[in-house]
């Protein structure tokens, strides 16, 4: 079949509509070019979707801001709006509620390093909260050191300085052996913070963003250290509000979505890439071509999009374990109680059992849950019902088979469990649960497994950083979790930014200032 040749298109062409490449469209948009997004979806957001039931409705994909700055710059360098004029934000505060094994619990409250180190000393004794304000003063030295070159710069070509671990742990000489420095989040834990209680609540916060402690470096204390500097935000409506402020951000730039569009392909020629075609044989062409999905082969046929030596390509597809994440939507009956916090994270008593499933490839039978109670009108049918969501960290579809109805049932069962000492009664309140499993993210999002790329992180010799935004294929960029710097909200927001500055300025671009 000879391809339909489409020449009045946009000069770039964008492939998914997830938030790093309408970040990157946006921008793009400003700077004069003419946009179009191909989606092989109905919709925009990728991973931020909402799931609604009889006036029931839910986050289906992150569900706080952690680094707001990110998309305020966006709204700011792309119309006259700003961002909380789009959207309603406001601070989560507790931040976050910890329930540990032993039955020891504790409130950190948002963005107060005062208030953590008291809260922690009152709930797990004199000590522990200077021993986690020290940490963080570590980490606020790992932050100083590389948040240029990691977040806010394109992957350099001598990507392997960031190889090293910036975060400066402690020298610990243990028994005749040679002194010694923590070089992944658990030793941090063990050996910096000593109170187990500790050790977990950091464990807690790698494991949130897919990352194995025994193996994720020491950098990944910028984590923790994002989180309770930066604060953690909610937007009214849920975060697909924010999805969608930034996709109408896009059309008030003439920004074009054609959904239900699947690319099949990067169309090469002359060495470049020249535009997409689709599944039904339509050629777009384009100048430039930015890749907003994870890479896959069949997409630019006999190219290798990065090689080892020009930068680093880990994970690889295929290699090691990508977790996933497993939700619960709860529908309750009874109102929202006041004591309610927003964010609760029950811990296990073996977090070790935990990380050897997750990271092994099987169902943990006790998981660190998250527990998600806000107070928003709009995911309730009126005060007298309640919308929970219940997450965890789990091992990808394909490791675990997530459309076995006994596994989803038994994975439900260990969430609702133990998210019973966050709600009490939560059991007899239930009306509705509804189970999102990677099964189901890999469906809506394409991604392979489920899985839910982690942040870019400096150490482990570059093992944790993700391809560059440039790729070997002229005109070709990557935008979105899978590429510089990483997943989560903030990170696919920021490689938006870097991919619209190196078509924009060429490769000169240093990133922002």
């Amino acid at each position: 079949m000879v391809a339909a040749r489409v020449t009045d298109m946009a000069r770039i062409a964008v492939i998914g509509a997830g938030m790093g490449a309408m970040a990157a469209a946006a921008r793009l948009a400003v700077a004069g070019h003419r946009v179009t997004v191909y989606e092989r979806s109905e919709t925009f957001g990728g991973s931020v979707g909402r799931y609604a039931h009889e006036g029931f409705a839910f986050d289906t994909g992150p569900a706080l801001l952690h680094l707001p700055a990110v998309y305020r710059d966006l709204f700011v360098k792309t119309g006259k709006e700003p961002l909380e004029r789009c959207v309603t934000m406001t601070q989560v505060d507790p931040a976050s509620r910890h329930l540990f094994a032993d039955g020891t619990a504790v409130s950190l409250p948002n963005a107060s390093r005062a208030g953590v180190v008291s809260a922690l000393d009152g709930a797990l004794g004199g000590g522990a909260g200077a021993a986690w304000g020290e940490f963080l003063d570590r980490a606020r030295d790992a932050w100083d050191r590389s948040r240029r070159p990691l977040l806010e710069e394109p992957l350099r070509a001598d990507w392997q300085v960031l190889g090293r671990d910036p975060y400066p742990a402690l020298r610990q000489r243990r028994l005749l052996r040679s002194a010694r420095q923590a070089g992944t989040v658990s030793e941090v834990g063990a050996w910096e913070l000593a109170d187990p209680r500790l050790a977990a609540l950091l464990d807690g916060y790698a494991l949130s963003y897919g990352l194995d402690p025994l193996r994720a470096p020491a950098a990944a204390a910028l984590l923790p250290y994002m989180e309770e500097t930066f604060g953690s935000w909610y937007v009214s409506g849920g975060m697909r509000a924010l999805a969608q402020a930034v996709y109408e951000r896009c059309l008030a730039r003439k920004v074009k979505f054609v959904f239900g569009a699947e690319v099949a392909r990067v169309v090469e020629k002359d060495g470049r890439a020249s535009g997409v075609e689709l599944v039904d044989g339509t050629v777009a062409e384009a100048g430039h071509v930015v890749l907003g999905v994870r890479p896959r082969p069949e997409l630019v046929p006999g190219q290798e999009l990065w090689q080892d030596g020009d930068v680093a390509v880990q994970p690889r597809p295929g290699q090691g374990v990508v977790p996933g994440r497993f939700l619960v939507l709860l529908s309750l009956r009874g109102a929202r109680p006041a004591y309610a916090v927003h964010r609760t994270l029950v811990h296990p008593q073996d977090g070790a059992a935990e990380r050897e499933a997750v990271f092994g490839g099987s169902l943990a039978e006790h998981p660190t849950v998250t527990v998600l109670r806000p107070d928003d009108p709009s995911t309730r049918p009126d005060d007298a019902h309640e919308a929970v969501t219940l997450t965890a960290t789990v091992a990808p579809h394909g490791a675990v088979n997530w459309t076995d109805p006994a596994v989803r049932e038994q994975c439900a069962d260990a969430l609702i469990d133990a998210a019973a000492a966050a709600v009490p009664g939560i059991r007899e309140r239930l009306l509705h649960a509804e189970v999102r499993t990677p099964a189901e993210t890999a469906a809506d999002t394409g991604a392979e497994g489920g899985s839910v790329p982690a942040p870019a992180l400096a150490g482990a010799g570059g093992a944790h950083l993700h391809p560059g935004n440039r790729t070997r294929l002229p005109g070709l960029y990557a935008a979105g979790g899978w590429s510089h710097p990483g997943g989560g909200l903030a990170h696919a927001g920021m490689s938006g930014a870097l991919v619209a500055g190196l078509i924009v300025e060429g490769d000169g671009f240093r990133g922002s200032q």
